[in-house]
């Protein structure tokens, strides 16, 4: 049986898999329905907003990312994980590519099927970067 910090390192990685292959609503499975997402320079963004944020670019560009976890811990029914990501989205029209990088901490809640889930994420990237 998987640990917890090993069951939250499984929905990371599919995370970046369904994020790299357009797939919004299996990221979307992914968050808890109240999910919040902090961003530099921007104001919170919710799962719907989200989502609505996904569907402009997803089909439009390829995306690649990479992260390297800096800390997992799981307690009772509440995770974190630090990560370190970086991300580059290139115009599948244009062919320009656009990369972020920075870290991320990022807070699951285990849902009551037992079922590890986003609930808050804080990336650090510094807006326009």
């Amino acid at each position: 049986m998987q640990t917890d910090e090993q069951q939250i390192l499984e929905l990371v990685q599919l995370w970046h898999q369904h994020s790299a292959q357009g797939e919004v609503d299996a990221v979307l499975g992914l968050m808890t329905d109240d999910a919040v997402f902090l961003r530099c320079g921007y104001p919170p963004m919710t799962k719907k907003e989200f989502a609505a944020g996904f569907r402009e670019w997803a089909g439009r560009v390829e995306l690649e990312s990479k992260f390297e976890i800096k800390d997992v811990r799981a307690s009772g029914d509440v995770a974190y994980l630090w990560s370190y990501i970086s991300i580059v989205m290139t115009s599948k029209e244009t062919g320009s590519s656009t990369k972020r990088e920075g870290h991320v901490l990022s807070v699951f809640r285990k849902s009551p099927s037992g079922k590890w889930l986003l609930a808050r994420d804080a990336n650090l990237i510094p807006a326009g970067k």
